[in-house]
């Protein structure tokens, strides 16, 4: 059997903002590093529809909205430890970039993209992953599931299922 050169042009990381896929980005950084492969951050913010449906009858559309919005990026600001004024989560995620690079000594890897995306967060990691023509995704174990992804499966585990890019799923240790 021969065995093929594997090269990593480009990255997808995964991350809900939790402890686990902030160990993962240990990975993904020093991957990005070692093949000079860019690297691509997404953040999906999940979509509750039933739960949308029921509280629309109650206030209008609009105004759900903007409380989502608002519990969402209060959660993910606190996540990240940037709770002061208005910092948004992807503000947060380019620092989140910047502290690894000081901590990797010779980190020289690209955040290329920031994405964030609304949706279900197994439809839209394996989406990006195909239209950014990613060679590898990189993802934590476990994170902020519901109580359904305990019932069901893990988002890693639906992704592994979904995909037919390369995964990388890491443990905290």
């Amino acid at each position: 059997m021969i065995i093929p050169k594997v090269e990593i042009k480009k990255i997808l990381y995964t991350t809900d903002l939790s402890e686990n896929s902030r160990y993962a980005f240990a990975y993904a950084a020093s991957l990005a590093n070692r093949y000079a492969a860019k690297l691509v951050l997404l953040h999906v913010l999940p979509e509750l529809p039933k739960v949308d449906a029921r509280v629309i009858g109650y206030i209008e559309e609009a105004m759900w909205e903007e409380i989502k919005m608002k519990n969402i990026l209060d959660a993910k600001m606190t996540l990240t430890g940037k709770k002061r004024g208005n910092v948004a989560i992807r503000e947060a995620l380019e620092q989140f970039c910047e502290d690894t690079k000081k901590n990797y000594e010779g980190a020289s890897f690209v955040a290329d993209e920031i994405i964030i995306k609304r949706g279900n967060p197994v439809e839209e990691i394996v989406k990006l992953a195909e239209e950014q023509n990613c060679d590898l995704i990189v993802m934590g174990r476990y994170g902020h599931g519901t109580l359904k992804d305990a019932m069901i499966g893990s988002t890693a585990r639906r992704v592994l299922r979904r995909t037919q890019k390369a995964l990388l799923v890491v443990r905290l240790p």
